[in-house]
């Protein structure tokens, strides 16, 4: 009898998790999505097409279905605790706890955590519990600030000092904040990186790092975004990441896992580190408690292991680096999104693509209507271009783009050698 196991969430994120558990032939699929979202679609054998955060629909589901494994794609459903309610009713879960979850939907219990346990890598940051004592420290604090509500944005709720707004947008940002804890975080310098792991609870078993790219428009200009596209490199490392670097990121995830496993709330599932690479060294920008989206994509596309047999470990608590290998290959993600997204994006406008051999199609936030694909309101589409080196990924990813039509737009100068070498060099210039 094949496995049932049922995906939470409908993005792109969630149909690169779907197509990766569908490698294994023994499995039957099945998803609660909010949207119809037709890469998913196609993949399982049934879907319900509702709120994820309805934990109590999404159990009925579950129990409906006889699903044995759930695999819970999105942060809301995770700071809803469906984990728990699943974990309760005997189907093993990939994704923390509702407590565990915390590292992500509230930044304040996560930089409470690393202080108190001493872990390395946390920036400067002051919690404010109202928008007039953020707007005060704003005000005496010498330097640049990064100004974030603790919860759960969508990776949109940031605001950088000197990058996006000046110290006096910063404290007006900071008082439509209001009845919420904000935290305020020294501005950190330097090229981000993310590095994501397989977590069973005591073990972590890493991915290759990917860098996001976060900024609506080329040259990272503009607006925060869910994130516009990533890449990874063939080694799974960047030149602009140390071997030292990387050991102590790593030594940072571990060292937060072990604090968690502390405070009575262990963590099974995946732990996405996002990292500053400073001239000291890595910092955490933030943890999230869930594969990142794109960066799922880049990572699941080379996962070279069966899936299945990971989750299975991860529940178990048995999980080795044995268990995991990804193919030596390097990829670029590249969204295609609604023309004025983030800001102003237009739903229900038709696009048509051209084949795309040379690349992996992933549907994120669109709608199939009569055999027509429509945008909504989100990241619409995503194309993974897969080489041997980067200019083979890229090429790959951006041919695909380039054969979309319709009111929609993608940032070009994702996973191209010149962007590389930009990074590469700002982190020299850093260093000294």
């Amino acid at each position: 009898m094949n496995v049932r196991i049922l995906v939470v969430g409908g993005g792109g994120r969630e149909h690169a998790i779907t197509l990766a558990l569908s490698k294994n032939t023994n499995t039957d699929l099945y998803c609660v999505m909010g949207k119809k979202n037709p890469g998913i679609a196609k993949l399982c054998r049934e879907v319900l097409i509702h709120p994820e955060t309805d934990v109590g629909a999404v159990l009925a589901f579950a129990k409906q279905q006889n699903i044995k494994y759930a695999v819970i794609g999105l942060e809301a459903t995770l700071a809803a605790g469906a984990s728990d309610v699943l974990a309760t009713a005997g189907i093993g879960c990939i994704g923390p706890s509702k407590a565990a979850a915390r590292i992500e939907t509230d930044k304040g219990f996560c930089r409470n955590l690393m202080q108190k346990h001493e872990i390395d890598g946390c920036p400067t940051y002051k919690l404010c519990t109202t928008s007039k004592e953020a707007a005060e420290y704003i005000r005496s604090y010498p330097g640049d600030l990064v100004v974030k509500p603790t919860g759960l944005t969508g990776g949109k709720g940031v605001k950088v000092m000197g990058e996006q707004v000046d110290r006096e947008g910063a404290i007006s940002y900071a008082m439509t904040l209001d009845n919420q804890t904000i935290i305020l975080e020294e501005r950190l310098f330097g090229e981000e990186f993310t590095l994501m792991a397989f977590v069973d609870g005591k073990t972590l078993v890493p991915m290759p790092l990917v860098q996001d790219h976060k900024r609506a428009f080329e040259g990272d200009k503009g607006p925060n975004t869910g994130g516009m596209g990533s890449y990874t490199l063939a080694d799974h490392t960047f030149p602009f990441v140390t071997d030292e670097d990387y050991a102590k990121a790593f030594a940072i995830m571990e060292a937060t896992i072990a604090a968690l496993a502390k405070e009575g709330c262990p963590y099974k599932g995946v732990l996405y580190g996002q990292f500053m690479n400073t001239a000291d060294g890595p910092k955490v920008i933030e943890f999230n408690a869930r594969f990142g989206d794109p960066e799922a994509m880049n990572v699941l596309t080379l996962l070279d292991s069966d899936f299945v047999t990971i989750a299975e470990h991860i529940i178990s608590g048995s999980l080795t680096p044995a268990d995991i290998s990804f193919k030596k290959q390097a990829t670029v993600c590249k969204y295609i999104v609604p023309r004025d997204y983030p800001e102003y994006p237009h739903a229900g406008d038709p696009i048509i693509l051209e084949p795309h051999e040379n690349a992996i199609l992933y549907y994120a936030n669109v709608i199939e209507e009569e055999g027509i694909l429509k945008t909504q309101t989100s990241r619409t589409i995503a194309f993974v271009g897969v080489g041997a080196d980067l200019a083979e990924a890229e090429a790959a990813a951006e041919t695909a783009c380039q054969g979309v039509t319709g009111n929609v737009r993608h940032r070009t100068d994702i996973g191209t050698e010149a962007l590389l070498a930009k990074r590469v060099e700002h982190m020299k210039e850093l260093r000294g």
